[in-house]
């Protein structure tokens, strides 16, 4: 078995998500009124920072079900090239934004825009890798998460210094275009339309795939809504609101704690980028012991702990700076690092014309966590003028998910047979 498909699948996918992901987390930066005039030039305060952060997950809850149906019935390829030129007009147009109503509808069009590229490229990975590698294959291509951060945060916290915050999210907003021809020249949707692949590869992943289908399939036909109404399904719903609350409430106010010191704009993108690194290496083991133990709901619930635990104990040491921003940085690799098991849950327990749109549900819903994790931590920072209490809240909630992942569905699929 060669490696093509890590070669070529994956890269792609992950710079393409990397681009998406660095039009939400410039953002955080422009929005830190210490580095940037952005908060002063469109009015606003912090109710309305971590409302305008937010708003994104509003509209990215749309389309996230025609997302993984399209991808599935017609083409991942196709979705993701036509979400590629509308998100890419929707981010610059943040950056031409005058007013706070401007800015907060750019961004939600934003949201709109690239709400199909996640459940699409899911269900393009689980078109390319058989459920041994899924776990590993989804982990890598989520590896554009932290690295989105790591490696554009410095980079957006000196255009910040040099250029201001509309010049930096123009800049960045217009990666998708740069990006769109190799996406549609390097990605075919399965490997029967793949012609870089050799045959005996092509025919293994084929049958690999097409057996693994046929176990998911019950023997009597389930109406589709039935086979939606499943208990596991909204529990994935909950966890993965509560995900999101942290991740995106904890980036956005993370910089809160950095008001201490005396950082120059690089410096914050550098201290902002440091926990991303560790997540990305964190990511990478969690997903390489969940796909050789073929386990997935107790390496979701122990990197929630450990998330849920640091976080909670990164504002119970706040008077020693150091030592509170090591907790944090090891409270926020958590909801990166339980992507990966995460979503091999629904692949791996589900028929194969269902989970794509499960996938566009449970994201959509769950990430409206992303919404009111900024909203509701702006809300409570602003009534006790301190992020001590919200990030207490995110905290327990992470644990309260990782007590939740033990009702998931333990994977059916038996372990598929060695490559040739």
């Amino acid at each position: 078995m060669t490696h093509q498909r890590w070669l070529r699948i994956i890269p792609v996918a992950l710079v393409m998500y990397t681009i998406s992901y660095v039009d939400r987390t410039n953002v955080s930066l422009a929005l830190d009124p210490k580095i940037s005039s952005m908060m002063r030039d469109l009015a606003m305060d912090d109710r309305m920072k971590g409302q305008a952060a937010g708003i994104f997950f509003l509209g990215y809850v749309l389309l996230q079900m025609a997302g993984g149906h399209f991808a599935d019935r017609w083409s991942a390829k196709k979705v993701v090239s036509l979400c590629l030129l509308f998100w890419g007009g929707c981010a610059v147009a943040c950056g031409l934004a005058k007013t706070f109503f401007g800015f907060e509808i750019s961004r939600f069009l934003l949201g709109v825009s690239e709400s199909c590229v996640y459940p699409a490229t899911l269900v393009l990975l689980a078109h390319w890798f058989p459920s041994r590698e899924r776990a590993r294959a989804s982990a890598l291509w989520n590896l554009c998460q932290p690295f989105a951060v790591a490696a554009s945060a410095p980079v957006t916290g000196w255009l910040l210094g040099v250029y201001g915050w509309r010049t930096m999210l123009i800049l960045e907003g217009a990666l998708p275009f740069l990006w769109l021809p190799l996406w549609w020249f390097c990605i075919s949707d399965r490997p029967r339309d793949a012609g870089w692949i050799q045959p005996e590869e092509k025919r293994f992943l084929e049958q690999t795939l097409a057996s693994e289908a046929a176990l998911l399939e019950p023997p009597v036909r389930i109406p589709f809504r039935q086979r939606l109404a499943r208990p596991a399904i909204g529990v994935m719903i909950v966890i993965n609101f509560m995900h999101n609350a942290l991740a995106y409430g904890c980036m956005t106010f993370f910089t809160d704690g950095l008001k201490s010191g005396n950082f120059s704009p690089v410096q914050y993108g550098f201290l902002f980028a440091a926990p991303y690194v560790l997540t990305a290496l964190v990511m990478v083991l969690i997903s390489w012991h969940s796909d050789k133990t073929r386990e997935r709901r107790g390496h979701v619930a122990f990197i929630y702990t450990v998330s849920g635990v640091s976080l909670i104990l990164s504002v119970l040491t706040r008077q020693h700076f150091w030592l509170s921003y090591v907790f944090m940085c090891l409270s926020i690799p958590g909801p990166f690092a339980a992507l990966a098991p995460f979503w091999a849950i629904p692949t791996e327990t589900l028929p194969q014309n269902v989970f794509g749109p499960v996938i566009g549900l449970v994201n959509s819903i769950g990430n409206t966590g992303g919404f009111f994790g900024p909203y509701i931590v702006g809300w409570l920072a602003r009534k006790y003028d301190s992020t001590a209490v919200p990030f207490n809240v995110l905290g327990i909630g992470i644990l309260l998910a990782a007590i939740l992942a033990f009702l998931l569905p333990k994977p059916t699929a038996p372990r598929p047979p060695a490559a040739p």
